[in-house]
């Protein structure tokens, strides 16, 4: 452990993952993804060599998975080996190009009061049970029709939904729903939900975050989805 780097991924003998978060003279602070139920005193824990990475590319469309990119929805593995890092830094502002294309919700109260722009952050703010999930999916759902008048591939717009703290059973209906109105197929879903420990949740967005980021630097564009980030701060004091 004396060469281990921040963030590098680590394995106990049990099989159980983990990611180390502080460094210090005497002492690595590592986070485990998992149960550390069969975590003892005195087991081995071995570097892996590799900052956090996960599966990124084309093959995770359609499919729901987990914080680290693994398939949860059963329907057997992914396609494809390409990896992405989580957690890289990001462009500049020299290095980005201005906003300048329109990103339609195909909510017309949005689009013509607060119109979001392709490379831009919204907030959704509001109180408990007052629609803003429901506006989240009905802008992912409204893609379908703005991906079918695009010419190229590089009008198609992705989409990446991350759920983080929400219990299993609404994640599942949200599946549904988008599976239903047939755009599952533009969509990757990441979970971490409330029964996942409290670092998945905390790396959930970033998860999402590095797999829209594989649209963007091949040409491509991604919308991303965050559900909500209140639970990751809420992860985040859980881990600290």
């Amino acid at each position: 452990m004396n060469e281990i780097q921040a963030r590098e991924m680590v394995e106990f003998a049990s099989s159980v993952k983990g990611i180390t978060l502080n460094l210090e003279n005497e002492n690595v602070g590592i986070v485990v993804f998992g149960s550390d139920t069969s975590i003892k005193e005195g087991d081995i824990v071995k570097r892996t060599g590799s900052i956090v990475d996960l599966h990124a590319g084309k093959s995770l469309l359609g499919r729901v998975v987990d914080t680290l990119g693994v398939p949860i929805d059963g329907r057997g593995a992914l396609s494809d080996h390409e990896r992405s890092r989580v957690q890289v830094k990001a462009p500049g502002i020299i290095e980005r190009k201005s906003v300048h294309e329109p990103m339609q919700t195909g909510l017309k109260a949005v689009d013509s009061l607060v119109p979001i722009g392709r490379g831009q952050r919204e907030l959704i703010i509001g109180d408990r049970q007052t629609g803003k999930t429901a506006i989240a999916i009905d802008t992912i759902l409204n893609q379908n029709q703005m991906n079918s008048r695009a010419t190229s591939e590089s009008e198609t717009l992705y989409r990446v939904y991350v759920a983080i703290g929400q219990k299993r059973s609404t994640v599942a209906q949200l599946v549904q729903i988008i599976s239903e109105a047939n755009a599952l197929e533009y969509s990757i879903l990441v979970a971490a939900t409330a029964s996942d420990p409290a670092p998945l949740q905390f790396l959930a967005p970033y998860s999402g975050c590095a797999m829209g980021e594989y649209f963007r630097d091949n040409g491509m564009h991604a919308l991303i989805i965050y559900d909500d980030l209140s639970k990751q701060a809420v992860a985040y004091r859980q881990m600290s």
